[in-house]
Parts: C-alpha cells; structure tokens; sequence
C-alpha cells in the first residue's frame, strides 16, 4: 500500500510539473507608470490570460526590462517577448513608422489613427522594415494631436515660439523648427527634470503624459490648438515567441487586439480627457488658442517641407517612400471619409 501511494505522488508531482512547463509567461517591457497610454497593453494581458484559463500570461515591467529607447534592441535580441516603444526615440531603426509622425496629416480622432496605423502597419514595406529587429507589430497606441505646456512667458502666436527650446520628437520638432524653436528630443522620463532645471522651456506631450510625467506642476500655460501632430508607439511582439505560441494562444492574443483597443480609446476619451481640464484649471495654468490665420501659416511653412524631406532622407535609405507617404495619405482620406 506505502509503495502504491508514493507511485501515485510521484505521478501527481510529475504531472503538476508538467502542466507547469505547459504554461507560457511572456515579459512585457514599458515605461513610466500604469496610465491611458497603457492600458490597452493592461487589457490584452487580462484578455490573454481569461481565453487561456491562465496557460497564457503576461508579466507588465514598468521599466524593470530595459530603458524605453531600448526596447526595440530588447525585442531583437529576445530579452522579452513583448514591448511598447515610440517611433520617434530613434527614427533610424524604424524609419516606416516615423511617415506617421509628420506634421499635419489631418488625423482628428483616436478613431482615425487608430485605423491609419493599422493599416501602414500591414504594409510590406512596413512589415519588413521592423523584422529586421525580429519584431512583429501587434496594435498602435493612438494619442491624440500632442501639444505644449510651458512656462514664462504665454505665446500669443506660433512665431513666439521662435528661439525657445521644446521637447518634441520626430515630426513635431521638425515642425517646430520650421517656426524658429529650438527642438531636442528626449524620453517622457527624462522630461519634468529638464523642464525644470530649464533645459527645455516647453514640452509636447499628449494630455495624459502631461499628467502622469508632472510636466503641468511647472507649467504656466497650455497651446490648446496648435496641434502639430502626434508620435507613433507601437505595441510589437518578438517575432520567434509569436511564432512559438500554440494556435489557441496565438488566437488568443490577436483575437483580443481590437476590443484592447477600445478598451484604451474609451478609457483615454472618458477617463483621461475628463481629468485634464479640471487639472489645468486647478494650477491656474492659462490655455492658449491661436488665431486660424497664423495656424495656417504655421502648417504652410511646415507641413509639406517636412513631408519632402522625410521623402527624400528615407527614398535614400532604400525605403519607397514617396509610396509610404502616398499610401498614408490617401488612406486617411478613405478613412475620414468613411467615418
């Protein structure tokens, strides 16, 4: 009787170990803190794990796995099988992706972008640009139009901006710098220091970094129309984990893209953009809205040079974009049309 129970508690252990190496656990590599930007990365996980019974779960590192400049490396070399980044931190790894970070390409809702990026990502070109990282794209992070915050002294137009030091990223400094400002890129974590210390005396930002990167607790005023344009961050997977998932898993995880989506799109409509105004309000911080005349001027000196020359630098490195651009262009006028 003692030998059959202790053959019937190895068999129980051998099984519970097996059943545990069964069990697939993908590390997922952001940054700052739990906020709308990531929260349909938060969803997919919640999502994964219910259609999976918990075979399938995701380990979210808020900046434990990798500087978010690196992510994109992490991902290549498969430190983590999942992660966010933004297009604009290095615009030489993913040159596809900055098309969508030009300035003034019209897009007017999380809707719409949310549309536009997942098509330009289903594009070929696109597709083989971030599997030279052994990277696959999985779903956008769609922000609204970034716009500043800054201290001193309130700008009565775009050319106020002349000479001033900004943080903004691809498309958006490119734009800023067609109107005289000074424009450096850095990370949304090195961001509230350098504003302090007054290394930069503006930020650009969508509402929610504002807030949850504490730009607004120096700030003394708002550009509430300038709307250059947004930045790019996709959530990618590492292409061989992709590729190792079971059918059911890899169902699982792609089947649950588009109701993560909503889930971010009505959170950041509903949560974020309700908080925003009453946290603009409660540090007195002066909202600012130029006049359509000087808006125009500002999106004529900007728009279509930055488009030639994002045209030009990347048709050099090989890329076809001119049919990038043509592509992204046209299908946001599909895409507006139809909405």
């Amino acid at each position: 009787m003692k030998k059959y129970l202790s053959y019937t508690a190895v068999a129980a252990l051998s099984l519970a170990f097996a059943g545990e190496a069964m069990a697939t656990e993908w590390n997922v590599s952001v940054w700052g803190k739990r906020r709308a930007f990531t929260e349909h990365v938060e969803k997919i996980a919640e999502l994964v794990s219910a259609k999976t019974n918990g075979e399938f779960t995701m380990n979210i590192s808020y900046g434990g796995l990798s500087n978010e400049k690196e992510n994109l490396d992490g991902i290549s070399i498969g430190a983590f099988e999942m992660a966010q980044f933004c297009a604009g931190y290095h615009a030489d790894k993913n040159p596809s992706l900055t098309v969508m970070e030009l300035p003034f390409l019209g897009v007017e809702t999380l809707e719409q972008e949310t549309a536009l990026a997942q098509a330009l990502y289903a594009h070929p070109a696109v597709q083989a640009d971030l599997a030279r990282w052994n990277a696959t794209l999985l779903m956008p992070t769609p922000m609204p139009q970034y716009n500043f915050v800054g201290a001193g002294d309130v700008p009565d137009s775009p050319e106020d901006f002349k000479g001033m030091s900004v943080r903004a990223l691809g498309g958006i400094g490119t734009a800023m710098q067609a109107i005289g400002a000074v424009p450096t890129s850095m990370s949304a974590t090195e961001v509230r220091q350098s504003m302090d210390s007054g290394v930069v005396k503006a930020v650009s930002f969508a509402p929610h970094a504002h807030m949850s990167f504490g730009t607004i607790e120096s700030a003394t005023w708002w550009t509430a129309n300038l709307n250059p344009g947004t930045v790019n961050c996709p959530v990618v997977a590492n292409t061989d984990a992709l590729n190792a998932l079971s059918d059911a898993e890899r169902e699982a995880l792609l089947g649950s893209v588009d109701e993560a989506l909503a889930h971010y799109i009505d959170y950041y409509e509903n949560e974020t953009m309700k908080a925003w105004g009453p946290a603009l309000e409660e540090r007195g911080i002066t909202s600012v809205s130029f006049d359509q005349a000087s808006l125009d001027a500002f999106k004529e000196a900007a728009a279509g040079p930055a488009a030639q020359s994002w045209i030009e630098e990347n048709s050099a490195r090989g890329l076809p974009a001119q049919e990038l651009y043509e592509f992204v262009t046209s299908k946001l006028t599909e895409i507006k049309g139809g909405s």
